[in-house]
């Protein structure tokens, strides 16, 4: 799996014309049609493709360290980064709720 180096505010920038709602394919061609970076079109590309109602959503499904979570669907992905994940604050940071099965172990 090749890895995106970028970061959110290049993606976004590459974004700053887009009119949402958007799904990730209008996503990757207004990437394109801006003229982005090739890091920038690939960390696109590796978003889940769902239906975005806004530039924060794009801005967490977006992922900047591609290894972090390769355990992961993409659904599950985009589901952490929307409902659990702080704004600006990168998936392999981020904290997530213990399973009873975990906390059992811990015991």
């Amino acid at each position: 799996m090749s890895t995106a180096h970028t970061s959110v505010p290049e993606v976004m920038a590459a974004l700053k014309d887009v009119s949402y709602p958007a799904d990730k394919e209008r996503l990757v061609a207004a990437a394109r049609a801006s003229g982005a970076s090739g890091e920038v079109v690939e960390a696109l590309r590796g978003i889940p493709a769902e239906r975005y109602t806004g530039r924060d959503d794009v801005a967490r499904s977006v992922r900047m360290d591609p290894d972090s979570d390769l355990d992961r669907t993409a659904a599950q992905r985009a589901e952490q980064a929307r409902k659990r994940g702080k704004p600006g604050l990168s998936q392999h940071l981020r904290e997530e709720p213990r399973t009873p099965i975990q906390e059992e172990f811990d015991r």
